[in-house]
């Protein structure tokens, strides 16, 4: 459908009322020099001058019409539609029109509309993961709670009849008491990962540095597994970055723990990090089982453990891998789960390398 645009829709109805008028005022001036013999039938210029005024008022009347039809009618139509989109109805069809101005409102008024429909879908998206979240917390404070519950209070009745069998229970109670405290930790730092960007502190960094520092602090919880963890890292300085170090050693130290919780015993984790292109690549693989095929698509999302890694034993809650990918994504980088063929999990992390200025 051809558009018009408002002035020249304007242009061609006053360019019509002019030429008219002219004409009018042209051939009642060759009338009245008496240049124009029609016989004695010919009206005079009184008459002539009326019969161009009706003229010129049809022809106002039809250039009327299609102002109204064209631009008024849209308009209104339009107004109408805004009102109903206020009103929380983003499904209302928008008017035609025929004027490229009006059209071009009506497109701009369809890219709202789409922006609107997609940030609705966004925020339920986010109220059905925030519902989800408050109750898997919930869930997973109860727990503890309802045991180091249950043991204080057999402390308290005298249940524990022998000394040994006391300090067994305050020995629970204290575990009890660390799951929390590493439950709310994790939940802290999730929650500051929300907005990360607004909360990293940048300055350059050597990265094999700072995972090398974050092997030596899991190789205590190995070797009390029975497991070791093999560092292949590059010289220092080869694998510069601009990031937070704070964050950074969080996001590593998940990595690890998520890899020594699942290495079995007299196991493996291998930690490297390298350069490849632009990028600086943090590889850490275990020599456990890997992740079940319905785990695998999502072992990121927030408080999600698999089947096989629900003991509360570990004190996990499934929020480790889930901040450590939102660091990741902060920094310009990500962080994904496969499975290696040779069995075990690999989890493989990336950053933009910092240029030399």
């Amino acid at each position: 459908m051809r558009r018009l645009r408002i002035r020249s829709l304007l242009a061609l109805s006053l360019l019509a009322v002019l030429t008219l008028a002219w004409t009018a005022y042209a051939i009642a001036a060759i009338a009245d020099a008496g240049g124009l013999h029609l016989g004695e039938g010919t009206p005079s210029r009184t008459g002539i001058w009326i019969a161009a005024l009706s003229g010129v008022l049809l022809i106002a009347a039809f250039f009327g019409y299609g102002l109204r039809r064209w631009i008024a009618k849209p308009l209104e139509a339009m107004g109408r539609s805004a009102r109903e989109i206020a009103g929380g109805d983003l499904d209302v069809a928008l008017p035609e029109s025929r004027i490229r101005e009006i059209a071009e409102v009506r497109d701009g008024f369809e890219a709202m509309l789409a922006g609107l429909r997609q940030s609705l879908a966004e925020r339920e998206a986010m109220e059905e993961e925030r519902r989800f979240f408050i109750g898997a917390i919930a869930h997973d404070l109860r727990t503890p709670l309802f045991a180091l519950r249950g043991y204080l209070e057999g402390l308290e009745q005298g249940i524990a009849a022998s000394p040994e069998q006391a300090k067994r229970y305050v020995a629970v109670c204290q575990d009890k008491a660390g799951q929390l405290d590493r439950l709310v930790s994790d939940l802290f730092a999730f929650a500051k990962t929300e907005y990360p960007r607004a909360a990293l502190e940048g300055e350059t960094l050597d990265l094999a540095a700072e995972v090398r520092r974050a092997v030596e602090g899991a190789r205590g919880a190995a070797q009390a597994k029975g497991a070791s963890i093999v560092a292949e890292l590059p010289r220092a300085g080869s694998c510069a970055v601009r990031g937070d170090a704070h964050q950074l050693s969080r996001a590593f130290g998940n990595l690890l723990d998520n890899a020594v919780r699942h290495a079995p015993q007299h196991g493996a984790v291998v930690v490297r990090c390298e350069t490849e292109g632009d990028r600086v690549i943090v590889i850490v693989r275990d020599t456990g089982a890997g992740f079940a095929p319905a785990d695998l698509g999502r072992a990121f999302e927030p408080l999600y453990r698999g089947e096989s890694s629900r003991s509360r034993d570990t004190g996990g809650a499934g929020l480790g891998l889930a901040i450590a990918r939102r660091i990741f994504r902060a920094h310009g980088g990500d962080l994904t789960a496969a499975n290696r063929p040779e069995g075990g999990a690999e989890l493989r992390g990336w950053m933009p390398i910092e240029n030399d200025r």
